[in-house]
């Protein structure tokens, strides 16, 4: 019996730390959001930055864009933000640099770096390739696509998936996209919670059994 709880209460931890270890792989990249991003429409874009070194900061991001009329970042204390256009005026890059005395985004830390963007491109998705530099010098480039088959590489870029519109602003499938941004929240906190559970079902069974056994 003791054997039985044994490789019980294994099973259990082994499946909570891989769901755990999932989720924050997925955390470790350089990300976007936009709810409610539509084609052809305007959006506030936030991208997430985390420091994946245990020894450096990030103390700059750079985000090409796929050249757009407006850009327009928000104050962000400690950093300079500049955008980049071509000989038409079009929004091509944007870079945030740690301004001095600012150590940048430390180990374990990220940060959120927010931009207006539009008119974005009319198709179904749009990605921005990112460059982040770290203090020691070492730059990672997240800019690799999806493959054919859906697997994710290992630098993905940052890609937002955009709803239909109208021509005018308007979105016909934002409240899509919301609800599928929530279900897919759900499901990754629901996977957490039944690993948990696994593990205080495993643990309060041993508890049992051992009081028994006293």
């Amino acid at each position: 019996m003791h054997t039985t709880v044994s490789r019980a209460l294994g099973t259990a931890v082994a499946a909570a730390s891989l769901t755990l270890l999932g989720a924050g792989t997925a955390f470790a990249h350089v990300s976007v959001d936009a709810p409610g991003a539509q084609q052809g429409g305007y959006t506030v874009a936030t991208f997430r930055v985390p420091t994946e070194s245990d020894t450096a900061s990030t103390t700059e991001l750079v985000v090409t864009l796929p050249n757009l009329k407006s850009a327009r970042t928000e104050p962000l204390p400690g950093w300079t933000a500049k955008v980049d256009r071509n000989s038409d005026g079009e929004a091509t890059s944007v870079t945030w640099t740690a301004d001095p005395g600012n150590p940048g985004v430390g180990p374990g830390q990220f940060q959120r770096f927010a931009i207006s963007l539009g008119k974005l491109p009319e198709t179904e998705t749009v990605s921005f390739a990112a460059a982040q530099t770290y203090s020691d010098g070492k730059v990672v480039n997240w800019d690799q696509p999806v493959t054919a088959d859906g697997e994710e590489p290992e630098r993905p870029a940052p890609t937002l998936t955009l709803a239909a519109g109208d021509g005018d602003g308007h979105t016909h499938g934002s409240s899509t996209a919301a609800e599928s941004d929530t279900d897919t929240t759900a499901r990754w906190l629901g996977g957490i919670g039944l690993a948990l559970g696994a593990l205080g079902s495993a643990l309060g069974l041993g508890a049992v059994l051992r009081s028994r056994r006293s």
